[in-house]
């Protein structure tokens, strides 16, 4: 038991634990049939079963010296093995010689011995983000613990914890039964602090919460917003969990339901409920953590007055903010640093700008640029209001309703709300044109601008979010089909920061060639195709719809048995050239020569290559990548029969260069649709 564990830490918490308890256990060859972990604020428990009372009893076997050896080499194998003569060894034959061997029989330890080593390395190697140090042990934990239970078969275990008491007594819920309990086992464990109105087990917990909310938003004729991430954390906050109801004052219904959801959902861990068409109910349902003799009438009265405050600050800045224009606030976005080497906010809404106008062409619809150009000066402006001060999860949707409010094109108020979109892979991206490219424009300029410092992600560290970033652009882009000419989107948003440095635009196309590999790896599509795809003839391809297009026309081709050997014979073309070039130190990438084609099978491998590399040129042009990849199967055929029939590294010098620039040619052919050497298996 301890004091409170964060909520947000509790699930790592329990899960690292058993993973290195069972890990410990399998170690020491006592392996659980069985371990279930438990969390509550203030509990981290395991209940392992079916482990053995003692470990299996080992042999070892240690060689010796040599037969004959000298006797101070056979008294010290002797003192390292533990044997008191030389006649306890046996003398084995190994086929180079007769060696001493030493055969130790160790009896398997206690169960209760080992356990208590392997309890403490856990609770060691327990990892949190946030940790700290406190005078009943030297042991770092995320709080402090006041008690452990650590019991074997119903006996106290030997667990050293400094001051930390360790036995069979625990407390149950701090309020409501906060007197000792004592246990014997790990049912009476779980049963003892049911009764003392601890719910331990951490799914039942919040079972109970969402079925008793919902059944008191039911009874009201409400339904209850879905909100699994908070029911997540409150369910880390209460032991004993006790649904009530609050109400909100008339006089704040007039507020944005954002806001009003931000104020309760963010600041109190309250949860909405809604009128069956879908409005927000002037109702809202918290989770407490007693069992109160009035019912909860004096929890709610409470509730009800932190949360009034609450709404009477967000009503003071709803009606203060609109006082002033957006457009009357831009200069303010000077005043607020973006990071110190990229400039201030009113910096970065000037390249927003910008990029929305170079990016209008891309995005289908006949709509005024002005149009873009006006939600890119507004969508940051919001910062500056005592709203978003306040609630700053409400950036871009209170911007929206400031705009209507100042008349504002519908357009712009939307893009302003949706330019952060998507936040994450199950939000919805922004359709309507001038929500896209001011989007595209916010994630793209992040992008170049932090690559430009130097600032890129890092294994886990990312503190600028640049790989949501990318993953938003890629989502934008796929998602609303834009043909967009990424590598020159790029450059221009480099140019915009500054037309002096250098260009980042391969760095950050490969950044978003990786995002995208993730993205599409989810989707079912393999990563090695879309390397391939990527490249075709040296050349990076950019257009994503175009990538997507050609992975898939890829995928169904090396699919059927043509593609499959067309990729062997291809392999088997790269390696002989690889390595020739290798040996000669020079490349076999020149025009063939006709007359040096002296069999029927490299004329015809000639002739077919030259007829498909235009033909399926034509049709890469064209964007008919299934076509063109039906052109390289007509390949299979000659290719098959040169192998077969045509010996490569003749002695004649300059037939045996001519081959070589034919099996390159077939190098060169397929590459043209994708970089096959990219391809896996």
């Amino acid at each position: 038991m301890s004091e409170e564990i964060p909520a947000g830490m509790q699930a790592h918490a329990i899960a690292e634990l058993i993973r290195l308890l069972r890990d410990k256990l399998i170690a020491a060859e006592i392996p659980a049939t069985s371990i279930r972990g438990y969390v509550t604020p203030r509990r981290l428990a395991f209940i392992a079963e079916g482990i053995s009372s003692t470990q299996p009893d080992r042999i070892e076997e240690r060689r010796g010296p040599r037969l004959g050896a000298p006797r101070p080499a056979i008294e010290g194998f002797l003192s390292s093995a533990g044997i008191a003569s030389v006649e306890q060894c046996e003398i084995r034959d190994t086929g180079r010689g007769e060696f001493y061997f030493a055969v130790i029989k160790r009896a398997g330890r206690q169960a209760a011995e080992v356990f208590p080593e392997l309890i403490k390395a856990a609770i060691a190697e327990l990892s949190w983000p946030k940790s700290m140090r406190y005078p009943a042990s030297s042991l770092r934990w995320v709080r402090p613990l006041n008690s452990v239970i650590c019991l074997f078969e119903g006996e106290v275990l030997a667990l050293a914890l400094d001051e930390i008491p360790v036995g069979r007594t625990t407390r149950g819920h701090r309020f409501l039964s906060p007197s000792e309990i004592c246990v014997g086992s790990a049912r009476e464990y779980v049963e003892g602090l049911r009764a003392a109105h601890v719910v331990l087990d951490q799914e039942h917990r919040s079972e109970t919460i969402r079925r008793n909310l919902e059944t008191a938003a039911a009874a009201e004729g409400w339904t209850l917003k879905p909100d699994p991430a908070l029911l997540d954390e409150v369910t880390g906050l209460v032991e004993f969990p006790v649904v009530l109801a609050g109400a909100i004052d008339a006089e704040f219904m007039a507020l944005p339901p954002e806001v009003l959801a931000a104020a309760m959902r963010t600041h109190q861990r309250y949860f909405s409920c809604l009128w069956p068409d879908g409005a927000l109910a002037p109702r809202f349902l918290f989770v407490a953590d007693n069992l109160a003799a009035d019912g909860g009438k004096l929890i709610i009265a409470g509730n009800e007055r932190v949360l009034r405050a609450r709404l009477d600050d967000a009503r003071f800045f709803w009606y203060q903010d609109r006082k002033v224009r957006l457009e009357e606030r831009i200069d303010q976005l000077k005043q607020r640093i973006f990071h110190a080497k990229l400039g201030n906010m009113r910096d970065r809404v000037n390249r927003i700008e910008k990029l929305a106008i170079f990016l209008k062409p891309f995005v289908a619809g006949d709509w005024p640029v002005a149009l873009a150009r006006r939600a890119a000066l507004l969508a940051k402006v919001d910062l500056s209001t005592g709203m978003v001060g306040e609630f700053p999860e409400l950036q871009g949707i209170i911007g929206r309703y400031y705009a209507l409010h100042d008349g504002e094109d519908l357009a712009v108020a939307n893009a302003i709300a949706e330019h952060y979109r998507p936040l994450g892979p199950n939000d919805a991206c922004p359709r309507a044109p001038v929500s896209i490219v001011v989007a595209l424009a916010d994630k793209i300029i992040s992008l170049v601008g932090f690559f430009s410092i130097g600032e890129k992600p890092s294994g886990s560290r990312d503190p600028f979010a640049l790989r949501r970033a990318a993953l938003g652009t890629i989502r934008l882009i796929l998602e609303n089909n834009l043909r967009l000419p990424l590598a020159a989107v790029l450059a221009k948003a480099c140019k915009s920061w500054d037309p002096m440095l250098p260009d980042f635009t391969p760095e950050v196309l490969d950044f978003l060639a990786e995002r995208l590999k993730v993205h599409l790896r989810d989707k079912g599509l393999r990563h090695d195709l879309i390397s391939a795809a990527f490249s075709q003839g040296g050349i990076v391809e950019d257009d994503l719809v175009r990538l997507i297009a050609r992975v898939d026309a890829l995928a169904k081709f090396l699919g059927s048995e043509d593609g499959a050997n067309l990729l062997t014979a291809y392999r088997r073309a790269s390696n002989i050239v690889a390595i020739e070039e290798r040996r000669d130190g020079r490349r076999y990438g020149g025009e063939i020569d006709p007359a040096l084609l002296r069999q029927p099978e490299e004329q015809a491998l000639a002739a077919m290559l030259a007829e498909v590399s235009e033909g399926a040129g034509t049709f890469l042009e064209r964007e008919q990548f299934e076509t063109a990849m039906s052109e390289l199967a007509r390949l299979r055929r000659p290719v098959d029969d040169f192998f077969e029939k045509v010996t490569v590294n003749c002695d004649d010098a300059a037939l045996r260069e001519n081959r070589l620039r034919l099996l390159s040619r077939i190098r060169a052919t397929l590459n043209r649709v994708a970089d096959f050497s990219q391809i896996e298996g």
